[in-house]
């Protein structure tokens, strides 16, 4: 990025401005007709046609919320006129084509959904009668097909609301429906999850409470007593949702999509499109101002500018199998604060910090317990996730801490250790191989310890309790194994190749340090050494190169007793 946004993010038109440098880059790279954007040649599970169809509508999550607030910009709105009447023209040579089932297609409607909706003067409006009539019933074809029990039926709700509010044929069945479906998916307290994955990630905070949050704005005089359980539920979910974050704006790395970056605080910006104010206004101006910022200053964006595949530098090997070149500019979300009046008292009140949380927190809806140290926020999980995933799942879901500053790492491969970088994990290696937390049998979580029954390997079942402490954790292992073997109980992954770096190992201790963060595991009980795992380049999700402290345990026949201390500290 050209400008340093920290201290620089206050007015609407600051927001505008940020907006603009993000998306501007890339009028170059939209294709001849304007319905696609050419970003690179990197593949998904999807056609080459629909990857630049899906950076096209992505931009929209932005620019329609800029329209909705006042915003115009006569060459977007020349571009989106263009790329929307050939994208849906059959007879164009940009048609985006018809469909199948679990058609990617069917995600990138609801950015087009959100803009017939919001300002349609400007995506709606301009377009012929003949182009209005393609444009209509090739989004209708999301009702042909079923949709995946997850967060997409909600897709399928704004389409059907957008096509209700012009006029045009949509499915009242369909529509109900995937209501009933996404009520569904609640928990309670504010929590859902995401169908029948049972996942709770950001897709319960950046897709099912963004998207009923959307449709309260959309549908509160015409269908108000649900519009109100949606805001109700996005009121308790702000409370807990504010504890994934810490003091200076980041958030936790957890779970899949991370690639969608600033998209983590997109949740407080719906809450204000829909008029909801769980907290106080300024506290969630000061959280998106700080979380902006945070993002900012990292390298994401490439040598011209465009928002790269990765999470705190580009970084493929964290990808999942739907992530395009235009995929991380699902981002935009955040965005929608833009489409509030300028006499809103967003664009007014003073960006403040965040209130006075408890320092230690059980979400048992979210099957977590979080610890807010000094500049830093570690959440605590029982790595119960679903085997399904798209991607690296053990290391997005089942690592025993995740943490603000320090993130978590990704495996190159399960073969050797190094390449492994099991950080935050007890990690067997076995006849060559490297074997993690993957079945997780039971757990629960209470408001001082995390305990999970899990098996990394046939013949080898764990019990793990993690006690939060003041200056980190405690991790107690009762492994009962049928064979010799030797585990690995991995601190955090520290930055290396930086100022002030520290390596120390003992006969049973470990540290790794640098000039703002630090990471050493002792050996409270077990026949454990200290040692030091040089991580492979590119495995951490925030830092390029890392060490993990670890204490490599020997595991003997029968019942064994570990108990590893971690402790952590970073700096503002």
């Amino acid at each position: 990025m050209k400008t340093d946004w920290e201290g620089q993010l206050h007015s609407k038109a600051d927001f505008q401005n940020l907006l603009m440098e993000i998306i501007r880059p890339l009028i170059p790279y939209y294709t001849k007709e304007k319905a696609g954007i050419d970003l690179g040649v990197t593949a998904t599970t999807y056609e080459r046609r629909t990857i630049r169809l899906e950076a096209f509508s992505r931009i929209l999550w932005g620019l329609v919320p800029f329209f909705a607030g006042g915003g115009s910009d006569k060459e977007f709105e020349e571009i989106y006129k263009k790329g929307l009447a050939a994208g849906t023209d059959p007879e164009n040579e940009e048609y985006w084509g018809g469909f199948h089932a679990f058609d990617q297609r069917f995600v990138e409607m609801a950015a087009m959904a959100y803009g017939l909706i919001l300002s349609p003067d400007k995506i709606w409006e301009p377009l012929s009668d003949k182009e209005k009539d393609h444009l209509a019933g090739w989004l209708y074809g999301i009702n042909e097909y079923e949709l995946p029990i997850c967060n997409w039926v909600l897709f399928a709700v704004l389409v059907n609301i957008a096509l209700k509010k012009l006029g045009r044929k949509y499915d009242v069945e369909k529509l109900e429906k995937y209501l009933d479906g996404a009520d569904s998916f609640y928990l309670g307290d504010g929590w859902y999850q995401d169908g029948d994955s049972g996942q709770k990630d950001y897709y319960v905070s950046f897709a099912i409470h963004f998207y009923t949050l959307f449709y309260a704005k959309a549908m509160e005089e015409e269908d108000a007593e649900r519009c109100a359980v949606y805001k109700e539920r996005a009121a308790l979910f702000a409370k807990q949702f504010l504890y994934w974050f810490d003091e200076g704006g980041a958030a936790l790395p957890f779970g899949r999509s991370l690639t969608y970056r600033f998209s983590q605080v997109s949740f407080f910006s719906a809450c204000l499109m829909a008029g909801v104010e769980p907290i106080d206004i300024g506290i969630m101006k000061g959280l998106i101002v700080r979380h902006f910022c945070d993002w900012m200053k990292k390298p994401i964006f490439d040598r011209n500018d465009i928002l790269t595949i990765g999470y705190g530098y580009p970084n493929l090997v964290m990808g999942e199998r739907y992530n395009g070149p235009g995929s991380p500019y699902w981002a935009l979300k955040t965005f929608a604060v833009l489409m509030l009046p300028d006499e809103h008292p967003f664009w007014h009140v003073e960006a403040k910090p965040l209130p006075e949380l408890e320092r230690q927190k059980a979400l048992p809806y979210a099957d977590m317990l979080i610890h807010r140290y000094d500049n830093h926020v570690t959440a605590f999980v029982p790595g119960k996730y679903s085997p399904a995933g798209h991607g690296q799942t053990p290391a997005k879901y089942g690592k025993f801490a995740y943490d603000t500053r320090f993130a978590f790492s990704v495996a190159k491969s399960t073969c050797e250790v190094h390449e492994t970088a099991p950080d935050s994990m007890l990690a067997f290696y076995i006849n060559g191989y490297v074997y993690v937390r993957r079945i997780c049998e039971d757990f629960s979580i209470s408001e001082t310890e995390v305990y999970s029954r899990w098996v990394p390997y046939e013949g080898i079942r764990v019990e793990t309790y993690i006690i939060p402490t003041e200056n980190g954790h405690v991790r107690k292992h009762i492994v009962t194994s049928d064979r010799e073997c030797v585990a690995y109980d991995c601190g955090f992954a520290v930055e290396i190749d930086t100022e002030g770096e520290k390596q120390a190992q003992e006969e049973r201790a470990a540290q790794v340090e640098n000039a703002y963060s630090m990471c050493q595991v002792t050996a409270k009980c077990g026949q454990g050494e200290g040692i030091i795992i040089g991580a492979d380049p590119n495995t951490n999700l925030l830092h390029p190169m890392t060490r993990i402290p670890a204490i490599r345990y020997q595991i003997h026949r029968g019942r064994n007793e570990l108990a590893t201390e971690v402790s952590a500290w970073v700096r503002a």
